[in-house]
């Protein structure tokens, strides 16, 4: 018999972390279920209205799941995984199981039947829960390969009204079954929460699989409390905060932002409709607080930057003195300068007068915190952020290290993560390696020895990141120690600086530099379809597809344009010679773009090699 997943050896000398007299996530948030009450935990929109959802409400489905999968037979320690858009389901399943002992692991809804299947035999998963018909179907056609699993459950039956199969029931049923497993056995559910242990795993999350199979990084309730007990270092809470979940709840990101920071700052969770609706939820909620990966930033940029192509004369000299009083004032900031009142009143007038309607386009007129990470972010992007006057904050971290190890304070250096966790460090390797300890490092890799031992060592984890940490503590990632291009002249360079800068192009969506052992630099880029479809349309472009949009000599044009643009901040060495552009339209669920929408360098590198081998 195989041993319960939550039997993971941990330092005997670890400490507990408590927040609210708390050690383990399900013993908090039963806590904050009792203390909150009628209070708004979360809402999702339905025939048009934002409907809420209180902890009460969201205590008692938790719970009634937790315990449904107890009279399912799970047993302290069973992998629950779910398929499914962001829904409070989610988090029900989420909650519920980790009430009960069970390990929660989410899947990405773009992962195909074959990649279910080997996620789901990889972690053992005994309860598997599907968002609707589509995701089921994957299960379906896996299962027969699954010898673990137990049952499957549904959250959404539409469609399904007529289907029947003996190892599949509808959510709701799965409440059923909890309510009446209660009824036979009163108290079990405080039971379970004092069992848990914060040595016991609690979360499984599975990389995206850019260098070979997915793994499992295996994250226990203390990896978890210690991000809790630092939420205030990230994003200081304050009554009424309220927060957009849309990135995937399987990412560690969005999965501490929606679901653990809450059980501390008690920020109301909005979900959205879809990813086409982010930014008309975003207006409607007003988020106080936004974290989002360096794409949707981008996009956002983009957006008004199109935008602004379209406007009057007068429109874009009001944008643009705007803004310019916006940069002004950001740079005085930056340096720690004092701000004269002159600029102040100046910046005020800018506001009112165009800032603040495009904070309000854009849905975040209320934000306080603006947060990025997850990928490398240019600096200029953060620039024009910081010109709207919004205080936008980079994060460093991966899903090893329970997703945040670094986090930039409020005196700000651009072009770098900033200072360390409280409780964190960090420290460069010879090879200048960014390594770092802590209380949130994970347990390693599931059915991994080896590679948990390449990557843990002596209690430092191994980014895999090259960088330098200045005299103040500040932390600046140059590139992946893997991506660093040495060219056929011996000539050392880092990638991630040139492709930001490309990135920061409304017409640009993502770029990969090649040259590793080549003469010069080319790159391959994928062109944002929206702004550059505008511009062809504009221009009077013909093209009858996404292949003959990329190939038009138009387009060619603007993106040489672009480039050109980016080449004049580099060596002579570090410019682009020549580009190629990648002419699908890819989505998340293309091999080539991982769920946050990065291109993979590998993939791309060895798909396109043809096309690479071409430019040379």
């Amino acid at each position: 018999m195989l041993a319960p997943l939550n039997q993971v050896p941990s330092p005997a000398d670890e400490a507990s972390i408590h927040v609210d007299g708390c050690d383990t996530v399900p013993r908090l948030f039963w806590l904050k279920v009792q203390q909150r009450d009628s209070a708004v935990a979360m809402r999702e929109k339905e025939f048009g209205i934002w409907t809420p959802i209180t902890w009460k409400q969201y205590g008692e489905r938790s719970k009634l799941a937790g315990l449904g999968l107890k009279s399912l037979g799970l047993t302290r320690g069973d992998v629950v995984s779910i398929i499914s858009e962001n829904l409070p389901e989610w988090l029900y399943t989420d909650m519920g199981t980790l009430g009960v002992g069970g390990v929660t692991n989410g899947i990405y809804t773009t992962d195909s039947a074959r990649q279910v299947e080997y996620i789901v035999n990889d972690s053992r998963t005994r309860f598997f829960f599907a968002e609707n018909e589509e995701q089921l179907d994957k299960i379906l056609v896996a299962r027969a390969n699954c010898p673990s699993l137990v049952k499957i459950i549904v959250y959404d039956m539409e469609g399904l009204l007529r289907f029947s199969d003996e190892q599949v029931i509808s959510f709701d049923r799965l409440l059923q079954l909890g309510a009446e497993y209660e009824r036979s056995n009163p108290a079990v559910w405080e039971r379970e929460l004092a069992l848990a242990r914060p040595a016991d795993l609690a979360v499984l999350i599975y990389t995206s699989g850019t260098t070979g199979p997915p793994k499992g990084a295996m994250i226990c309730h203390r990896n978890i409390m210690f991000h809790i007990a630092s939420a205030d270092v990230f994003c200081e809470s304050v009554p009424g905060d309220e927060l957009l979940s849309f990135l995937p709840l399987c990412h560690i990101a969005e999965r501490k932002f929606s679901v653990f920071y809450p059980l501390r700052t008690g920020a109301v969770v909005n979900f959205i409709e879809s990813l086409d609706a982010v930014p008309e939820n975003a207006r409607e909620v007003s988020p106080t607080w936004f974290f989002a990966v360096p794409r949707i930033w981008e996009k956002f940029y983009s957006d008004v930057t199109i935008r602004m192509s379209d406007a009057t004369i007068f429109g874009k000299a009001a944008y643009d003195a705007a803004i310019a009083i916006g940069r002004t004032r950001a740079r005085r900031s930056l340096a720690g300068e004092a701000i004269p009142w002159h600029l102040n009143v100046a910046f005020r007038v800018a506001d009112k007068l165009v800032l603040h309607n495009i904070k309000i386009y854009l849905g975040l007129r209320r934000t306080r915190i603006l947060g990025t990470g997850a990928a490398p972010i240019s600096p200029d992007l953060i620039s024009w952020y910081l010109a709207l006057g919004l205080e936008m904050r980079e994060i460093y971290g991966q899903t090893e290290n329970t997703g945040i190890s670094t986090v930039m304070p409020k005196r700000k250096k651009l072009g770098t993560v900033g200072t360390a966790l409280p409780g964190t460090q960090v420290k460069l390797s010879p090879q200048n390696e960014i390594l770092v300890r802590g209380p949130h490092i994970f347990l390693g890799y599931l059915n991994n020895s080896a590679k948990t031992a390449e990557t843990v060592v002596d209690g430092w984890l191994h980014t895999g990141d090259v960088g330098e940490i200045d005299d103040d503590g500040y932390v600046k990632i140059t590139d992946r120690m893997k991506d660093i291009i040495v060219t056929a002249g011996g000539k050392n360079i880092t990638p991630s600086e040139i492709e930001n800068q490309l990135k920061f192009s409304p017409f640009i969506a993502d770029a990969v530099v090649i040259g590793d052992k080549r003469k010069y630099l080319s790159c391959l880029i994928m062109i944002d379809h929206d702004n550059v479809v505008k511009y062809a349309q504009d221009h009077a472009v013909p093209f009858t597809n996404y292949a003959s949009l990329c190939a038009a000599k138009d387009v060619q044009g603007l993106i040489q344009s672009e480039i050109d643009k980016v080449n004049k901040n580099f060596a002579r060495v570090e410019t682009i010679k020549r580009f190629a552009l990648i002419d699908q339209l890819l989505t998340a669920e293309d091999d080539e773009l991982t769920p946050t929408m990065k291109l993979k360098r590998k993939f791309v590198n060895e798909k396109y090699r043809a096309l690479i081998d071409a430019m040379y």
